[in-house]
């Protein structure tokens, strides 16, 4: 009788010392598993910022586990096998930002877009920059005394027949450029023709922006684009101050990874820049600078690059190739407003461009009316026609298999040719245009339509 006495009251402490250690043991894989990260994916394509956070909920975890081993050892297997999972669980979610950033469509560097960044607001800017452009006078004073005068006054009235989601943005603050660049990428465009001037240098109704460009090749770069220079007309715009120019744009941003370099015939990489109004210089002053022969010339010399001319009147064609130019490209977005921009010319115009060994770059765009700065300029108004315009566009230039193809414009808000997204607005006096029945984001969809179409059957002229 002792010995069972004995034996019971051993099995029951027993009992209670393995029921208390099992407590102790369930209490600890309690507290460690509310350290598991939660959240296993992102709902941001490109959510990077919110892997720090998930970083340090790892770092945290690590410490906890090494502050646990020294004070239980035989928990040692347990949380290792946590930590394990809390690693997985950061593998997975990268791998979910990988996913959605593959699904993305990649960069069409033959897709060139014009990109302004000439605005601004009294939050980054001190005033209004552009956004109350005035309204512009007719050259005839009869026509000009029939139409109002004055200037726009944002945020409610700004120069434009449209209105930007983002508002009467600035184009200093480094959220509207996170934007840009993510709406430009989401259509598939590579890269960005930034409108430039010379340092201390701006259109008659903006202010210098040179100083931004380091900041815009940053953003670009976070996504894969890659900026060209689309070259502002200037007073006394020639062949020394082009020189000049050039030189400085290769010295000081030449060695960003954002800059754009074009792969000639060849095999070598050159700098490309856009000239704007080119026709206004005479060839022979374009000659000193883009001839071998030429006095101020660039040619062979570590500046040398791609000029791209403007063309709008079809005699201007025998002028770029005079001129040394390396191609010619036609902005406007109205069919029929000039010979370059009439989409029944580019044909006749490649086949030029083919035979003096020139690249042809139709510019198409969705649209045209700028008659918020020019309310006499009714006539060159172009209907989008709920995108039908900008696909008729893109088909035209298909047609004739350009090298590439450049877009008016992705925020030329004056002249009604943005396919930035645009949202319906009313005020008292004003009623803007919208894109509905579609969303705002209906042109940055038709061009990442285009694109991945033109890349398609740029693999069968390949061929």
């Amino acid at each position: 009788i002792l010995n069972y006495d004995i034996m019971a009251r051993f099995r029951r402490r027993t009992c209670i010392i393995l029921l208390l250690f099992i407590l102790f043991i369930c209490s600890i894989m309690m507290a460690l598993k509310t350290l598991r990260p939660d959240r296993a994916g992102f709902g941001d394509p490109f959510g990077l910022g919110l892997l720090p956070e998930l970083q340090q909920r790892a770092v945290l975890l690590d410490n906890k586990q090494n502050s646990l081993n020294r004070v239980q050892g035989d928990t040692v297997t347990r949380v290792s096998n946590l930590h394990s999972v809390a690693v997985n669980t950061m593998k997975a979610s990268m791998s979910s930002v990988n996913k959605l950033e593959e699904e993305l469509s990649s960069p069409n560097y033959n897709f060139h877009i014009f990109y302004y960044s000439w605005f601004g607001n009294p939050q980054f800017d001190g005033k209004y920059i552009h956004w109350n452009h005035p309204l512009l006078p007719h050259w005839d004073p009869k026509i000009a005394n029939n139409y109002p005068k004055g200037r726009h006054n944002p945020p409610d009235d700004i120069g434009s027949n449209f209105y930007p989601e983002l508002g009467s943005y600035s184009s200093k603050d480094p959220s509207v450029i996170e934007a840009h660049m993510k709406q430009m990428r989401s259509a598939s465009t590579g890269v960005i023709a930034l409108s430039w001037y010379p340092p201390g240098m701006a259109d008659e109704n903006g202010e210098p922006t040179d100083d931004l460009v380091p900041v815009i090749l940053d953003h670009a770069h976070k996504y894969n684009l890659k900026v060209t220079f689309h070259i502002e007309p200037y007073k006394d715009r020639d062949d020394r101050s082009m020189y000049h120019n050039v030189k400085y744009i290769i010295d000081k941003y030449g060695a960003h990874p954002a800059f754009y370099r074009h792969k000639t015939s060849t095999g070598r990489f050159l700098p490309m820049f856009y000239v704007y109004d080119s026709y206004v210089t005479i060839p022979e002053i374009w000659a000193n600078l883009l001839t071998v022969s030429g006095s101020q010339t660039i040619r062979n010399t570590p500046y040398d690059a791609l000029f791209i001319a403007l063309l709008v009147e079809e005699r201007h064609k025998h002028d770029i190739h005079r001129s040394g130019f390396d191609g010619m490209y036609t902005y406007f977005a109205t069919n029929g407003f000039s010979y370059g921009s009439s989409h029944h010319n580019w044909a006749s115009l490649k086949a030029f461009c083919d035979s003096n060994n020139l690249m042809f770059i139709p510019s198409v765009g969705p649209g045209y009316i700028d008659t918020s700065i020019r309310p006499w300029n009714n006539h060159n108004t172009r209907n989008r026609v709920n995108g039908k315009y900008y696909e008729t566009a893109f088909s035209a230039a298909l047609l004739v298999r350009p090298e590439i193809i450049s877009i008016t414009s992705f925020n030329e808000w004056h002249e009604g040719t943005q396919i930035e997204k645009a949202v319906p607005k009313r005020t008292g006096q004003v009623v803007y245009l919208d894109y509905k029945p579609h969303k705002p984001n209906v042109y940055l969809e038709l061009t990442q339509k285009w694109s991945e179409k033109y890349r398609k059957e740029q693999e069968q002229w390949l061929m």
